[in-house]
């Protein structure tokens, strides 16, 4: 009844492709398996340690996020509003 509209199925990603081995998981794994118990969802976290998850944020990149971008949105208000207002209006109050 309510169908898909036309969408297909959401396509996942194999559970596969993460690996526990080299990941501090592997250490909880080795810390478990020392007392005979095992974490079945370790490979489904694993992606946190691995690719472009792994780059720390660091004071200076949360802060700076951005500012290029603002700093030329910042001088081409300036410079509309100068070209709008021009430098010979002074207002007489």
């Amino acid at each position: 009844m309510g169908g898909d509209h036309g969408h297909g199925k959401l396509s996942m990603p194999d559970h596969k492709q993460w690996k526990v081995e080299g990941t501090p998981m592997e250490f909880t794994q080795e810390r478990l398996a020392r007392r005979g118990l095992r974490d079945p969802w370790a490979r489904n976290e694993a992606w946190r340690y691995l690719g472009a998850f792994t780059k720390p944020v660091t004071f200076s990149h949360v802060l700076f996020r951005g500012f290029k971008w603002g700093f030329a949105a910042f001088v081409a208000a300036v410079g509309v509003e100068y070209a709008l207002t021009g430098p010979h209006r002074k207002s007489e109050h």
